[in-house]
């Protein structure tokens, strides 16, 4: 009897698992269909956590605001800290501001600084990340926590292995990020893991002059587009 339990408790758990296909496939409809729409944008990433009074929240909106003059649009993940300060920047040089909002249990609540029209909320953080890595020319990636660094190593990697066209990745802050990058060129390629040209993706910055340089001689090259 218990067997047949576990048995119709599992035939339960599949017949949740196809259903819930149509909510995934509806999340990227609704992105794609609004994100298709917005025009050429830089990403930034951080931490939900940083202060307003923080160096690297008053520097992530001086970044934003330089790269919405610069003629980008801004995307950050919607939330405080990092992601406010960016959707600030943008909104303070009258530029495009997106926020792609994640449903959370704690730090996650949308901030003021994302334009009415722009601003999408989503369950999946897979989902999420398609919206991010597709229509973004360029990713600017402050300190941040564990939810950072997979945004920064998916995208390293997806370009490492030609599944999406190059775009810039910026990491700013060298105090923070020379630990991470001297232990990648000191560990990962002393060991062979990695190859010497796949340091040559990333960037690392201390200014918002040094991070629109990059995006800029970047793109005197290659088409404004979405990424696949």
């Amino acid at each position: 009897m218990r067997k047949e339990q576990h048995h119709k408790g599992w035939n339960q758990i599949k017949t949740n698992d196809s259903w819930a296909l149509f909510k995934i496939m509806g999340e990227f409809v609704n992105g794609f269909e609004r994100m298709s729409v917005i025009g050429p944008c830089v990403s930034i990433f951080g931490s939900a956590r940083t202060k307003p009074d923080a160096k690297y929240y008053e520097l992530a909106v001086r970044i934003a605001k330089s790269i919405a003059e610069a003629g980008y649009g801004v995307i950050t993940g919607g939330g405080p800290g990092i992601m406010e300060a960016g959707n600030k920047g943008a909104n303070l040089a009258g530029g495009t501001s997106v926020g792609l909002n994640i449903d959370l249990p704690f730090e996650q609540h949308d901030n003021p600084f994302i334009d009415s029209d722009k601003s999408l909320d989503f369950d999946y953080f897979f989902v999420r990340k398609v919206m991010f890595v597709k229509y973004s020319q360029g990713f600017v990636v402050m300190p941040g926590g564990f939810g950072t660094l997979d945004e920064l190593f998916e995208a390293i990697t997806l370009i490492q292995t030609s599944k999406i066209e190059k775009f810039p990745i910026i990491l700013v802050g060298t105090d923070y990020w020379k630990g991470l990058l001297d232990w990648i060129k000191n560990t990962m390629l002393e060991n062979g893991t990695i190859s010497p040209h796949d340091l040559d993706l990333i960037h690392l910055v201390d200014t918002e002059e040094e991070v629109v340089s990059i995006i800029d001689a970047f793109y005197k090259g290659h088409t404004l587009s979405p990424n696949f």
